[in-house]
């Protein structure tokens, strides 16, 4: 039995405060993302979305990712006898999660479905979790976007891949050949190189049909995995390994966790720092090629990143609604109040244009197959990884905002996410890495290029101000400038261009109008909340919010 709170205090009743949001449907409330996955999978995607969506929005399962960060993983190094374990311990809310996204298929739809677009039903599901437990996407998504890396050493493969994609989950540490299911993770990056994993020192050499690894990696995340892809030095260059947590023969691997990282945010999932000594690993794909063979993985690992970038927003933006839509000042909701309107309405906007965008590139990962939907693919991941990311602190924070002092407050889900808001804008490369890979991808692949400006003209014709904003980005890609100079302001342009062809194509007229005279016309200020007079707020708010006019 659930116990009111009290609201007649002894000095004044408890008035005019927001109920919590919880019990509503994530996916149903959520217009843009639905049309977007039918458009881009149909209806078996929109239908398991539905259905997570409402097992997320019930109160237990919010609870659960509340606490699954309140109560953060802790390393424990040795067992009661003494003995090196290396292990970490949970919450048993993180595994609440974690048993979530996988039976929901977070992490396997495009690897176990005959439907089409699995990519864009697995995007969806883990849009959805990232909206409630942010934390456990990663080990999920590592999982996920593994696959196509262990196929490039089909031995490997035949071994792990069934393990990955099945659909149960197993938290034990166990050797993984005794387990339900397997998560896998990645270690790459070190102290003295980050990004520039070719400055990477750890080691392999042969040790029979096996490898033999030392060295460090100052990164690491989701230590507890199965598995890991990693690189190393060997006679032939930077080759890629997996590294299992335990040996065939059932003893542990050497796998010694240094520390787990006290991080600004993200804090249910454990990232870590580990040390290889002799440690034993199997080759994946060709020597001397591991930068190659692991770059499938961090291909896919973008789209989640960009995805959890629109999650957060969304999140955020329905959070801020709704307390506009309950709380009253100067005589009248919030929500009925212009300036209000004007702040959730620019919110709105930002959110919705990044769902598009996202579930867009989610195409192209479905239709690999094709050239042109497989260069469109390469330019636009790392476009839509920078920009959504570039967008998501500010309208978190404004979010939070309107909330005012209740929503600096640590009761409130809306600090977690103000902490959660940096991390996807770093992880898979910063900014600065993933809009010099845009600049690489065209060099090495000028077919890149040309399948983003067919895209753009898809919008031809629609609006002046896009036929405007389409030509600049055609000649920014002729400009006799330092490209990467100005990779960045390229990088945005080719963004906002493709996210207003997408709004012409398939948001309501009120909403693609908005996004054109605001990021495209120039009729906007520099911070969100400034719309131009005329703008229609209400249908674009009944749009992200159907409550807004109860």
């Amino acid at each position: 039995m659930s116990l009111r709170p009290l609201t007649s205090l002894p000095t004044h009743e408890v008035t005019n405060q927001v109920p919590p949001l919880e019990g509503w449907n994530l996916f149903a409330a959520d217009t843009a993302a639905r049309e977007a996955l039918a458009r881009e999978a149909g209806p078996w995607a929109v239908d398991r979305a539905l259905a997570f969506g409402e097992v997320l929005g019930r109160p237990e399962i919010l609870a659960a990712g509340d606490d699954a960060n309140h109560h953060p993983p802790e390393l424990r190094l040795f067992d009661r006898r003494g003995q090196r374990v290396d292990e970490v311990d949970f919450h048993p809310a993180y595994h609440t999660m974690m048993g979530l996204g996988r039976t929901h298929g977070v992490h396997n739809l495009p690897w176990t479905t005959t439907q089409r677009g699995g990519h864009a039903a697995h995007a969806a599901q883990l849009y959805l979790l990232g909206q409630v437990e942010p934390g456990v996407c990663c080990p999920l998504t590592m999982t996920y976007a593994v696959v196509p890396s262990l196929r490039e050493e089909p031995e490997v493969a035949r071994v792990w891949e069934p393990r990955a994609t099945a659909t149960a989950y197993d938290a034990r540490m166990i050797p993984a050949d005794q387990k339900s299911s397997a998560t896998l993770g990645m270690a790459m990056t070190e102290k003295q190189g980050g990004s520039d994993v070719r400055a990477n020192t750890t080691r392999a050499v042969r040790d029979g049909e096996g490898w033999r690894l030392t060295g460090h990696k100052w990164f690491c995340s989701a230590p507890m995995s199965d598995a890991f892809l990693t690189l190393a030095q060997t006679e032939a260059g930077i080759t890629c390994f997996l590294v299992p947590r335990w040996l065939p023969d059932g003893t542990r691997n050497n796998f010694f966790v240094q520390r787990l990282k006290d991080k600004l945010g993200n804090r249910s999932n454990a990232s870590s720092e580990i040390e290889y000594l002799d440690t034993w690993a199997q080759r994946v794909g060709e020597e001397g090629r591991g930068v190659p063979t692991i770059i499938a993985m961090v291909h896919h690992t973008r789209l989640d990143t960009t995805f959890a970038a629109a999650a957060l927003g969304r999140r955020a933006l329905v959070e801020a609604i709704h307390h506009a839509c309950h709380r009253k000042a100067f005589g009248a909701r919030l929500i009925e109040q212009p300036l209000m309107q004007n702040v959730l309405a620019d919110l709105a906007l930002d959110v919705e244009a990044a769902a598009l965008l996202a579930f867009r590139v989610a195409r192209a990962y479905d239709h690999a197959d094709d050239p042109q939907e497989a260069a469109f693919g390469r330019i636009a991941v790392p476009i839509a990884k920078y920009w959504t990311n570039k967008r998501c602190p500010p309208v978190v924070a404004e979010a939070l905002e309107c909330l005012g002092g209740a929503g600096y407050v640590e009761e409130h889900v809306l600090p977690r996410l103000y902490r959660e808001a940096p991390l996807n804008g770093i992880w898979e490369g910063s900014g600065n890495v993933i809009c010099l890979d845009v600049l690489r991808a065209a060099g090495r692949e000028p077919q890149t290029v040309a399948a983003l400006l067919a895209e753009l003209e898809t919008g031809r014709g629609a609006d002046r101000r896009l036929d405007a904003a389409i030509d600049g980005v055609k000649a920014a890609w002729t400009s006799d400038e330092d490209p990467a100079w100005r990779a960045r302001s390229l990088v945005e342009r080719c963004a906002l261009t493709l996210q207003a062809t997408l709004l012409v194509r398939h948001a309501p007229a009120e909403v693609a109008d908005a996004f054109l005279a605001t990021r495209l016309g120039g009729d906007w200020g520099h911070a969100l909340g400034t719309l131009p007079a005329g703008t229609h707020v209400r249908e674009i708010l009944r749009r992200a919010w159907a409550p807004v006019d109860a």
